[in-house]
């Protein structure tokens, strides 16, 4: 339920309002928009009688909302988001561009990707420490030590770092090195990792979408952060699983307007992940930015040959300084 008051109505009228709905029980989120005060109301709403609320001269209007994500409604919150993620502004007009190797594999290898990528615009630096792998017997990732290696890169580059957390053991570790933490699609219904995430992570969040799951999957997962208390969630679309077997998933540009339709979070696309091939990487990038998203992450290797994650889809950092002189020239275009 979301109650609307009108642009002239007082403080002390409108805290009245929150006042006799928060003793019925029910939890109070204001939006502040530029002309509008829009607050959502979270819990039993049955409770609620609109009548009484409405007869408030401070009311615009209450309006009931059908969507079982609440806090992640555009309906809560009009105006989109914009998440600052140490300086960076995910979500606003400047597009966030993250990029690096999907695993950090040695100093001089993360070096090198993080200066390249730094030189080329992007704005965050993304680095595996801890990776999900289908095989037990694959590279699972430094580990610790990678997000140090990440912390010496950010001293030197001044990028804020992205990384993938898998387990709720790690969260204290993440809380001091990460600066956007991810939930990968692996994750993304682990609910009692996502309760931990949101009562625990004082960090922003990076949620990407599962490999078989809904938009409202998708947003209710995102929810279950918000609702218990990290209300600074990004959403990351990585492709999904489909019949289709040519690629490594199918990236759904559709997610892109349908969502900024639905919620106020910002996205972000991952079209590395999508096609797994290095070549869709920028036709898949540059439709991205043309269908609207707030962001790209793409994975950069200085020798993806000899990779030990995700050779066949990592850019090298010459084709992603090309790549972004031509996203920076169809921006202008658009």
């Amino acid at each position: 339920m979301i109650i609307v008051f009108k642009p002239q109505a007082q403080k002390k009228d409108i805290q009245r309002v929150l006042d006799k709905v928060e003793k019925l029980g029910l939890q109070t989120h204001i939006s502040q928009g530029e002309n509008t005060l829009v607050v959502g109301l979270v819990g039993d709403t049955t409770r609620v009688d609109p009548k009484r609320i409405e007869v408030e001269e401070s009311v615009e209007r209450i309006m009931k909302v059908s969507e079982p994500y609440k806090l992640a409604n555009r309906a809560f919150h009009p105006e989109d988001s914009v998440i600052d993620v140490s300086g960076v502004k995910v979500g606003s007009k400047e597009l966030t561009l993250i990029a690096g190797p999907c695993s950090v594999e040695s100093k001089e290898q993360l070096l090198e990707v993080a200066h390249r990528v730094k030189e080329s615009g992007a704005n965050l630096l993304r680095g595996g420490a801890y990776k999900p792998r289908t095989s037990p017997y694959s590279f699972q990732g430094m580990g610790s030590s990678a997000l140090d290696l990440l912390v010496k890169a950010k001293e030197e580059t001044g990028l804020p770092i992205v990384s993938e957390l898998m387990s709720e053991k790690h969260i204290e570790e993440f809380n001091d090195k990460v600066d956007l933490v991810q939930i990968g699609a692996r994750n993304m219904q682990n609910f009692d990792l996502l309760k931990e995430v949101g009562e625990r992570i004082k960090k922003p969040v990076l949620l990407k979408r599962g490999l078989s799951n809904t938009y409202e999957e998708w947003l209710m997962s995102a929810e279950y952060i918000m609702a218990h208390g990290n209300p600074n969630v990004i959403l990351c679309e990585r492709g999904i699983r489909t019949f289709e077997t040519y690629t490594r998933n199918t990236l759904d540009l559709q997610a892109i307007p349908v969502l900024k339709r639905l919620t106020h979070l910002p996205i972000i696309i991952d079209p590395s992940h999508a096609g797994g091939k290095w070549w869709l990487v920028e036709p898949m990038a540059k439709a991205s930015v043309v269908a609207g998203c707030d962001g790209l992450m793409i994975e950069v290797h200085n020798d993806p040959e000899s990779a030990l994650c995700d050779g066949p889809q990592s850019l090298k950092p010459d084709r992603y300084d090309d790549l972004i002189k031509k996203i920076r020239k169809l921006e202008k275009a658009l």
